[in-house]
């Protein structure tokens, strides 16, 4: 059976000694673990010891702009009701109000807090930090021909937020 399969990968002209197809989806993670472990780790010592990478993909739902728990929940991939636990986190945290939505006064919005837009800000200076740590160490023309080949491979409609939830979180 293995020799079997061996033989049609040969065929379809994988080398043998490729590695198997299972870990680069796996090295994908671990680059992106990588990077988000070195972020909370900065952002600790920046004064945001509470953010989790959910309450980061939370807080970029919500956006600059604020949304209702259903939005927020819809945006996530979560139900309203998971989006809500986590704004109540966030809330206790500083990190998020809710508001009178003044479109219909039934709802409410929720907005980042200062604190929030602070923590959005220093994460988009860590990445920035992280990625020339990337440069540093594979160069520039390597991590810039990695960013075309993620982005050529990746769905056109960019980044989903869902990410959380589709882990289960």
């Amino acid at each position: 059976m293995v020799d079997e399969k061996v033989n049609q990968v040969v065929e379809q002209g994988k080398r043998v000694s490729d590695p198997p197809g299972f870990e680069l989806p796996l090295l994908l993670f671990a680059g992106f673990r990588t990077i988000a472990d070195r972020l909370h780790v900065e952002l600790a010592a920046q004064g945001h010891p509470d953010v989790r990478p959910a309450y980061g993909f939370a807080m970029q739902a919500i956006g600059r702009d604020g949304a209702t728990a259903s939005e927020i929940g819809r945006r996530l991939g979560v139900t309203k009701q998971a989006a809500g636990k986590t704004v109540d986190k966030l809330e206790r945290l500083g990190y998020v109000e809710r508001a009178d939505d003044p479109a219909d006064a039934r709802r409410k919005v929720v907005r980042l807090t200062a604190r929030g837009l602070d923590s959005l800000g220093r994460s988009a200076v860590i990445f920035e930090q992280l990625r020339e740590d990337w440069v540093d160490a594979l160069g520039a023309d390597r991590v810039r021909a990695l960013e075309t080949d993620l982005r050529t491979m990746a769905p056109a409609d960019g980044f989903r937020l869902d990410v959380a939830g589709w882990f289960g979180a």
